[in-house]
């Protein structure tokens, strides 16, 4: 094979690869107000999500390598008092806090009376603690399940406008066949494509988020 088939050959490969993205541009750039407003809807949607699903990644993992190095030496710790030096190094462990808050009633029962007397303030006030720690593991949750579930209805709203834009454009254009129709509901289409692709990695995220609280919580 010739140096120029090879390089003709590179070239004609190169074009097939850079038609479809050029195709689809030209689709988007081309489409009506409508599809253009639900596509920035759908992208501001799409980047808050996977923003929230890799924070709360982080936040999660750390949460449970912190609650377990936290309860290894809560475990080891002789005394309450001991556990309690260390509790502010394990800020981002919910066994650290809810320590905190129990120890909190302990301290100011015995300093009163000298004694325990009151278990139900204390399981109260674990039970605060537990709530608060849930809540801001839950944070920014409603943004995930709000995402999957709108943003396959705002999708095919995007393609309903498109469709729409299509068939006026037919209506008003003489003699238009397939060929001049299609590219304009491709463009539609495509609203649907990405309002599921900001939706169910929110779905699953929101799920696997779910769980994950709940066995903290437990």
């Amino acid at each position: 094979m010739r140096a120029s088939d090879v390089f003709s050959q590179g070239i004609l490969l190169q074009a097939e690869v850079a038609e479809p993205t050029s195709g689809l541009w030209k689709m988007i750039s081309t489409s009506g107000p409508g599809p253009l407003i639900v596509i920035g809807i759908l992208l501001c949607f799409s980047l808050l999500s996977f923003t929230i699903i890799f924070s709360k990644l982080g936040t999660l993992r750390r949460a449970k390598r912190m609650n377990r190095e936290f309860l290894r030496i809560f475990r080891k710790s002789p005394r309450l008092d001991a556990a309690a030096t260390v509790v502010e190094t394990y800020r981002s462990a919910p066994l650290a806090t809810l320590f905190q808050f129990g120890y909190s009633e302990v301290h100011r029962q015995v300093t009163a009376r000298s004694t325990m007397t009151n278990w139900i303030a204390l399981e109260r006030s674990m039970q605060l603690g537990i709530s608060e720690e849930i809540s801001l593991l839950e944070r920014n949750m409603i943004w995930l399940a709000t995402t999957a579930a709108v943003c396959p209805f705002i999708g095919l709203l995007g393609t309903v406008f498109g469709i729409i834009d299509v068939f006026s454009a037919l209506g008003t254009a003489d003699g238009t066949g397939m060929r001049g129709v299609a590219p304009g509901i491709a463009a539609a289409l495509y609203t649907t494509g990405l309002g599921l692709f900001a939706a169910i990695p929110a779905a699953i995220a929101y799920n696997y988020f779910s769980t994950s609280i709940k066995e903290i919580g437990q």
